[in-house]
């Protein structure tokens, strides 16, 4: 057989078979990839990779046989998971509560091997520039950020008040993960001097035990996040 046309031919089966084994799976192994989904993804493709490039004299159905072993591998792992709640918090995880009642909580953010920027970064992607307006955020096993917002930070639109909406500000985020923003205070127009005396510490080492520190220039304070593992 020609090459080119043995390459077309190996890729067209290997699209389609991965197509069947991709319903048969369903639209959750596509919307929410976990690790176990990503592992036996990664393994899938790669097979039907090299089928597509072997120019060996290897039977197609050999690929087909190593992706089926997954495939099935897939449904057992989904079989014994409806069985036991343990076997599917061992085998994906639990979600993580890493703000609970409006304080970061640390010990799962260090759990979910997520640092405070990329907390700020994944509360930003959901609209929420300022996590003090946050009150619950949920790490889910997929990777995503669930939010739920204080009270009187719950979307509101403006027939739902006669009052004219206050124009949007960004925070200035102090304190970054024990670490001064000096950008921040230069654009305050204030010195680490200031800033020591707003968080009433004295010593660098205090300093560390803050992850966060939000200066909120209408109120003149700042709101505070620390190393507390609960």
């Amino acid at each position: 057989m020609d090459i080119t046309l043995k390459i077309l031919l190996f890729s067209t089966i290997a699209v389609v078979y991965l197509f069947v084994m991709a319903k048969f799976l369903g639209k959750k192994q596509i919307a929410q990839l976990d690790v176990i989904d990503y592992m036996l993804g990664i393994a899938v493709s790669s097979i039907a990779a090299n089928m597509a490039t072997d120019m060996s004299d290897t039977p197609f159905w050999h690929y087909l046989i190593a992706m089926s072993f997954f495939f099935f591998l897939n449904l057992l792992i989904i079989f014994l998971e409806r069985k036991g709640r343990f076997i599917k918090k061992f085998l994906k995880g639990v979600p993580l509560m890493v703000i609970y009642e409006g304080k970061i909580n640390y010990k799962a953010l260090k759990k979910s091997k997520m640092d405070i920027n990329d907390l700020m970064s994944k509360s930003r992607d959901k609209g929420f520039f300022d996590l003090s307006d946050i009150e619950y955020a949920v790490f889910e096993n997929s990777g995503a950020l669930s939010i739920m917002p204080k009270g009187e930070k719950k979307p509101m639109t403006i027939e739902d008040s006669n009052a004219m909406p206050k124009p949007a500000k960004l925070p200035y985020y102090l304190v970054d993960d024990g670490y001064i923003t000096h950008s921040a205070l230069k654009t305050l127009d204030k010195d680490e001097n200031w800033l020591y005396q707003k968080l009433n510490i004295t010593t660098k080492k205090e300093l560390k035990n803050i992850i966060l520190a939000i200066y909120d220039k209408e109120k003149d304070v700042i709101m505070t996040s620390r190393k507390i593992e609960n």
